[in-house]
């Protein structure tokens, strides 16, 4: 199965990969690497995350506090935030819908 990206939730998985490379390059790659490995994880088996609201499940990463929130569609996983958990709940809803 394959994944893409919502616009926003690559915005923000760019902006949160770009704020720890200010702070430690070597700190960047292994957020890179823990999002990655949630997503593979996801990809294995899509149904194990728990629902946060309707159809979007959440799995959280190791090490660092942060969730990939997605759907799973009919031919691929909608990766819609990579998420901070200490952000306002339910702040991703403003970023998917479409105007």
């Amino acid at each position: 199965m394959r994944y893409d990206f919502h616009p926003g939730a690559l915005e923000e998985y760019e902006e949160a990969t770009l704020y720890y490379a200010q702070r430690d390059p070597a700190l960047a790659r292994e957020f890179v690497a823990v999002v990655e490995d949630a997503i593979r994880r996801i990809l294995e088996a899509p149904e194990r995350w728990r629902v946060l609201d309707e159809d979007v499940r959440r799995c959280l990463t190791r090490v660092f506090p942060d969730g990939v929130l997605y759907t799973i569609e009919p031919e691929f996983i909608l990766i819609l935030a990579v998420m901070h958990c200490s952000r306002e709940p339910g702040y991703w809803k403003r970023q998917v819908v479409t105007p």
